[in-house]
């Protein structure tokens, strides 16, 4: 089951980036419709086109990662929660709740439940109008809460990886790791009061 579950989460990510690639060839193209607009009025219509792709914004957030169905429940919201029973948010100090694309690093909160209710802070990219995070980054609280960036390493081949699973290199076990290291200075803070 939790193949399957993989496989089908593979083939959406795939499809939705081979969707994005093949809109912005779209976009580029001249429209039919757009044959009779003056040189400003295309203009202007490519700039709404190219906006709603704006570039990522790389900030800092912080907050305890938890699933979906908790933090709506936590708000008296009721579900299905079927629907939504694997998909986990980052509910944020100041309680927004921020959900987490499970890319090649947002993925580690899908998979390893050590990494949930805990303080985090997260790098991320995030993109105008997009509510869904990016995880660059993540930096986890210890029980003295010394602030320590996480990966899985193999210490047989001494390489990071961002996900659970066997050593790409040797294909043997990898295990959480945690290092005390401060925040980047060069990314922002988000405002979470």
């Amino acid at each position: 089951m939790r193949k399957r579950r993989l496989a089908l989460l593979m083939a959406t990510i795939a499809l939705g980036a081979w969707l994005a690639a093949h809109s912005d060839e779209e976009a580029k193209k001249p429209q039919a419709n757009d044959a009779g607009k003056s040189r400003e009025e295309r203009n202007l219509s490519d700039d709404r086109v190219d906006g709603a792709q704006d570039e990522p914004v790389k900030s800092i957030v912080s907050g305890k990662v938890i699933p979906l169905v908790e933090a709506l429940k936590q708000r008296g919201i009721k579900t299905y929660s079927e629907e939504i029973k694997d998909q986990v948010v980052l509910v944020t100090r100041a309680g927004e709740i921020l959900p987490i694309v499970p890319d090649w690093r947002g993925r580690a909160f899908y998979q390893d439940e050590r990494l949930r209710g805990r303080p985090v802070d997260l790098v991320v990219n995030r993109r105008k109008g997009v509510p869904w995070l990016q995880v660059l980054s993540i930096y986890l609280f210890d029980e003295k809460d010394v602030r320590s960036i996480m990966d899985y390493w193999c210490d047989i081949c001494a390489i990071p990886m961002y996900e659970i699973k066997d050593c790409e290199c040797c294909q043997g076990p990898t295990r959480l790791r945690l290092r005390p290291q401060e925040l980047p200075r060069d990314i922002r803070r988000e405002n979470d009061d």
